[in-house]
C-alpha cells in the first residue's frame, strides 16, 4: 500500500539512538544539553502546547521545577536535541473530572506552574494535529511509560524491578531477569465482499460507533491465520485470501495494529454476542455517506485511527 506510512503515528523516522541507552555519561550530557526537551505524562495524558490552534508536544527543560515530582527519565531519541519523557502522575490537580475513566475523556488539566497554553490532554483527541515526528515521540512516550506503570514487578520471581537502559529495560535484583517493553500485535481487518465492507460495534462503544473488526494475534499464529480466526469468531464469516496493507503503533495502551484486507467467502453474519453487539455489511456508497456525516445510524470514524484510514482508502479505491 503506497500510502501505508501516512497513517497517524507512522512515518516519523525518529532517530532513537539506541546505542546511547546504556551510556550513563552520554545520558548525563544529553540531559544537560540546552536543546534537551522532556514531555511529562500525567495519568496517561501527555502535555501538549496548544497555541493559535496548533498542537505540539509540551516540551519542558530537564531541570524544570514542575518535574520535581516526576519519575525517572526515559530517553526517546534525537530530534533537534535529545528528547525524554517522564511520568508526572504523582501531581494531584485540585479537581478531577468525572470523565477521567470514560471511553474518551475530553477534559484538560493545567499545572498551576505552567503557562495556560500547556495542557495535559487525551492523545486520541489531538493526535491528528501532530506532525509525524511529534506523533511518534508522544506515542512512544505514552506506551513506554504505560509499560513501566504496569510492570513494576518481576514476572519470574515477583520482586520489585528497577528501570535501566534509559527506560527501555527493567532489571530484577532478585533473580537477575531482564524485562523489556511490551507491544501487543493486533490484526484489524478490512473484510470485503463485492461492493460491501464488514463493520461491527462493541457493546461498550458510544452510540453510532462502528469500526472494522479487530483482535489480538495469539502465540504461534500468523497474521493471516489471526485474521481468519477473529472474523469467524466475531462474525461467523469465513475469509479466503488475506493481504497486509499497513501498520499503526497504537499506544492505548501498547498495541501494534496490523491492517489487513480479506475476501469474505460468504455473507451470512452470526455475531458473537459477548464480543460484538452488532455487525453489518455496508456498501461503498453508504460508507461515503458515513464519511460525509450524513448516515442516519453510523457516525464517521474517529480521525487518526487506522480503521478510518483503511476505510477511506477503500472508498477512494486507493488501497494499492
Amino acid at each position: 500500500m503506497k500510502q501505508a506510512e501516512t497513517v497517524t503515528f507512522g512515518g516519523g523516522a525518529l532517530p532513537r539512538a539506541a546505542e546511547l541507552r546504556g551510556d550513563t555519561a552520554a545520558l548525563a550530557r544529553m540531559q544537560a544539553d540546552p536543546a534537551a526537551g522532556v514531555i511529562p505524562i500525567w495519568r496517561g495524558k501527555p502535555l501538549f502546547s496548544l497555541v493559535g490552534g496548533g498542537t505540539a508536544p509540551g516540551w519542558l527543560r530537564p531541570g524544570d521545577p514542575v518535574l520535581a515530582e516526576a519519575g525517572p527519565m526515559v530517553f526517546l531519541g534525537l530530534d533537534n536535541g535529545p528528547r525524554f519523557a517522564v511520568d508526572l502522575s504523582a501531581w494531584h490537580p485540585e479537581v478531577l473530572p468525572d470523565s477521567l475513566n470514560d471511553f474518551f475523556d475530553p477534559s484538560e488539566q493545567r499545572h498551576p506552574d505552567l503557562p495556560d497554553a500547556l495542557r495535559f490532554a487525551e492523545l486520541r483527541g489531538l493526535m491528528t494535529g501532530l506532525s509525524p515526528r511529534d506523533g511518534e515521540l508522544v506515542a512512544t512516550a505514552k506506551a513506554v511509560l504505560g509499560w513501566h506503570t504496569t510492570h513494576g514487578f518481576c514476572a519470574r520471581c515477583g520482586a520489585a524491578t528497577v528501570m535501566t537502559m534509559a527506560g527501555w529495560q527493567r532489571d530484577c535484583p532478585g533473580c537477575d531477569a531482564h524485562h523489556f517493553p511490551r507491544t501487543d500485535p493486533v490484526v484489524i481487518m478490512l473484510i470485503t465482499r463485492g461492493n460491501s465492507v464488514l463493520l461491527g460495534r462493541s457493546p461498550a462503544w458510544p452510540e453510532g460507533m462502528f469500526s472494522l473488526l479487530a483482535g489480538f494475534v495469539e502465540p504461534g499464529e500468523s497474521l493471516e491465520a489471526a485474521v481468519r480466526r477473529e472474523v469467524f469468531e466475531e462474525a461467523g464469516i469465513r475469509v479466503g485470501a488475506v493481504e497486509y496493507l499497513s501498520s499503526q503503533p497504537w499506544p492505548f495502551p501498547a498495541s501494534l495494529m496490523f491492517g489487513c484486507k480479506g475476501d469474505a467467502l460468504d455473507e451470512t453474519i452470526t455475531p458473537d454476542p459477548t464480543e460484538i453487539e452488532e455487525a453489518l455489511w455496508l456498501s461503498r456508497e453508504d460508507m461515503m455517506q458515513v464519511f460525509a456525516g450524513d448516515h442516519p445510524r453510523i457516525r464517521a470514524p474517529r480521525k487518526g485511527a487506522i480503521a478510518g484510514f483503511l476505510l477511506s482508502h477503500w472508498v477512494a479505491d486507493s488501497l494499492d
